[in-house]
């Protein structure tokens, strides 16, 4: 059996505001370089055979402290990058709220594509081949693989047989770590979106707009 810790990348600027999508140079911002650093502390005892990460700079930022306290190299995995946003690459979230394509991606996900970009169902193709790759290469390990919130949404819907058109109702926050098994009889879900902090919760009173709003501040969408 396989366990994957399916770890999203800590914040940075970008997060709840804009798409960065495969955007070169988008960093960690101080309160992510404070995620990763707990993340690391949070993990140091976990007996992680393999550390991969997303090509983008703020997955591999968010894997180096982990990596220095286990003494273990990052490897980039091209099959866990963000989903390819084509023209909705750097655009701000308020405004794609708006467009058409936008809403049709939140109703039917597995059947839109993004502007000059890929598919949700073509990401999660990809994104489950990738992880089904390091299963045949690290039987009965523990791996870590830093990527993205949809890459880990994909992933869990795909192993928790979710259909995609339902994986806006998972969660992934910055820095959290969902954990997945997969063994010879099948995969289990043990974890989802576990930030080693006490969970918060929109208010009841609060409109529908602030709700969305605050969402979008800890797991976009999109990207």
């Amino acid at each position: 059996m396989t366990v994957f810790l399916l770890i999203r990348h800590a914040t940075n600027d970008l997060v709840g505001k804009s798409l960065a999508g495969w955007t070169p140079d988008v960093h960690l911002n101080e309160e992510g370089r404070r995620q990763s650093e707990r993340l690391a502390d949070y993990l140091a005892q976990v007996p992680i055979a393999a550390i991969y990460s997303s090509p983008l700079e703020r997955a591999v930022e968010t894997a180096e402290p982990l990596a220095r306290r286990l003494g273990l190299d990052i490897q980039v995995l091209e099959a866990v990058g963000e989903i390819q946003c084509g023209e909705w690459t750097g655009r701000v979230l308020k405004e794609l709220a708006e467009t058409p394509a936008w809403r049709n991606i939140q109703i039917f996900p597995s059947g839109t594509r993004i502007p000059g970009g890929e598919t949700l169902l073509e990401m999660q193709m990809r994104v489950v081949a990738g992880l089904e790759r390091l299963r045949e290469r690290h039987p009965k390990e523990v791996v870590a693989v830093i990527a993205h919130a949809d890459v880990i949404k994909a992933a869990v819907a795909h192993y928790a047989g979710i259909h995609l058109d339902l994986f806006q109702r998972l969660v992934i926050s910055p820095c959290s770590v969902s954990i997945i098994a997969v063994g010879e009889h099948g995969p289990r879900v043990l974890r989802i979106n576990d930030t080693a902090e006490p969970p918060s919760f929109p208010k009841e009173e609060q409109t529908q707009e602030q709700s969305e709003q605050k969402m979008q501040e800890t797991d976009r969408p999109i990207g």
